[in-house]
């Protein structure tokens, strides 16, 4: 099997094969990846380093043709990426064209934005003074990325690093390497000069240490677990750079007596279960005041029993396996905290077995958890929501607020005076009224609040407050 080998300086190199292994089907192998050591790491970000005066200075339409070409390369292949992705997350095969589709959305977006590169041109308050204020690129970006959505998250940091001309350092989760393999390939056969993007695969405590431990990265964006991301964050300190941090959530969906009851089920499932779960914007906390809470729980153990747990890539299947081993001990396990905590078992809960070995596990729905419960206050990131019941709006406001998190938070009502209140009162950095907590524009800014997120927000045009430092230049008429 063809060893898919890192980019470092324009080159391809790399020996050591890790295999890719598909959770739907333990025996098949997706493909084999190279494994990066820390001298690989260091290489990679010195050939950013060297290409970035070049490419920082490039022309708007040489970046603008570049993103133009790897997002309609992208949407041409949709398909077999979208099969690929399914392969290697266990995403169903829908959801991974989807998300496929939505990455060459976003190199469509960033190849606009080349072309809208701005500034501002100001009067001095002293007198024969003109002003200007620019956006110029920080230097070499490291990018490390986590495995839940193994196409869309890298581009959506990539593709403005490289439109407000940065250089890059990649580092996908070694889960799931071959999106971004495909991602890299396509942008190098582009036309990115040498040097501009390089690719290092490999695990997180040699390939994501070395990049952290670099002086010479101007700037890390990051998007995986709390843990690392104070990592990360300790050592940008260190060095003095820019960093930028997605970690997560413990999303609310407050559903309130006045709702459309087929409409917060639907949005229920979605945000908690679709995706197997695994989304840092999926609803693990099912807020329901009294008035709908029997009603609720009803039509939603109901709703789990029609959706089909199967392989990824099988036509009607609702939810794939979970990504790995790991993580799906790391749910059974939250599964038994749940029923030590005293919570309800409405639902689920148990391991599957499929016609192919795979790591499969039943949607599980709690009942009479609090807010209190480990369950309801630490992410499981898997196929797992408890219900809160509440007495009224106000307190499922509070405890709708009441996490350590603040990513995603969302309502069903009719009522336009609750939900008008609670997007402006839910400590969350999205919102969503009648929606799924899970399932965003690529236009408009992502990220959170508390310990959600750090930084600037990420995707639309607020992403040049990361990838770009600000300047102000004056000069005498």
């Amino acid at each position: 099997m063809t060893i898919h080998q890192n980019l470092i300086a324009g080159e391809w190199t790399g020996s050591n094969g890790a295999e890719n292994i598909n959770p739907s089907n333990t025996n098949e192998v997706v493909g084999l990846y190279a494994s990066a050591d820390a001298k690989d790491v260091a290489n990679a970000i010195a050939a950013a380093k060297a290409a970035f005066p070049a490419w920082s200075r490039s022309g708007i339409w040489e970046r603008h043709v570049i993103l133009k070409k790897a997002g309609d390369e992208i949407m041409a292949r949709k398909d077999e990426l979208g099969a690929l992705l399914a392969r290697e997350e266990g995403k169903t095969l829908p959801e991974a064209i989807g998300e496929t589709i939505r990455a060459a959305q976003i190199f469509e977006f960033f190849a606009g934005e080349a072309l809208r590169l701005a500034g501002e041109v100001l009067p001095s308050v002293r007198p024969n003074i003109g002003v200007e204020i620019t956006r110029e690129p920080i230097g070499v970006i490291g990018i490390i990325t986590p495995w839940n959505f193994p196409i869309a998250i890298p581009t959506w940091k990539i593709a403005p690093a490289l439109c407000y001309g940065n250089t890059v350092v990649f580092k996908p989760a070694d889960l799931v390497p071959g999106c971004s393999w495909a991602i890299v390939d396509i942008l190098h056969r582009a036309g990115l000069p040498k040097g501009v993007l390089n690719l290092v695969m490999g695990k997180g405590s040699v390939v994501g240490q070395a990049m952290l431990d670099s002086p010479e990265l101007a700037g890390i964006t990051f998007t995986g677990s709390v843990g690392t991301g104070k990592r990360v964050a300790v050592s940008s300190v260190e060095h003095n750079r820019k960093y930028q941090l997605e970690m997560g959530g413990k999303n609310p969906m407050v559903i309130l007596d006045d709702a459309d009851l087929t409409v917060a089920v639907e949005a229920a499932a979605n945000s908690a279960f679709f995706s197997t779960g695994q989304r840092c914007t999926a609803s693990s906390r099912l807020i329901v005041t009294e008035g709908i809470h029997d009603k609720f729980v009803a039509a939603m153990t109901e709703k789990l029993k029609t959706l089909n747990v199967d392989d990824a890539m099988k036509p009607g299947t609702h939810i794939g396996p979970v990504v790995d081993e790991k993580q799906l001990k790391t749910d059974t396990d939250y599964i038994e905290i749940g029923k030590q905590e005293g919570a309800k078992l409405a639902f689920g809960g148990e391991l599957i077995k499929r016609d192919t070995p795979g790591f499969y596990l039943q949607p599980t729905l709690f009942t009479e958890a609090t807010n209190q419960m480990r369950i309801s206050r630490e992410e499981i990131f898997g196929p797992v929501a408890s219900v809160i019941r509440v007495r009224d709006y106000e307190e499922a406001l509070a405890v709708a607020n009441d996490t350590p998190f603040g990513l995603s938070s969302g309502i069903a009502t009719t009522s336009l005076k609750h939900a008008t209140h609670f997007k402006r009162n839910a400590e969350a950095g999205m919102v969503m009224v009648n929606l799924p907590t899970a399932g965003v524009d690529f236009h408009v800014p992502f990220g959170g609040r508390k310990g959600s997120s750090f930084g600037s927000r990420e995707q639309g045009k607020y992403a040049a407050e990361f990838f770009t430092t600000v300047k102000t230049a004056y000069t005498l008429a």
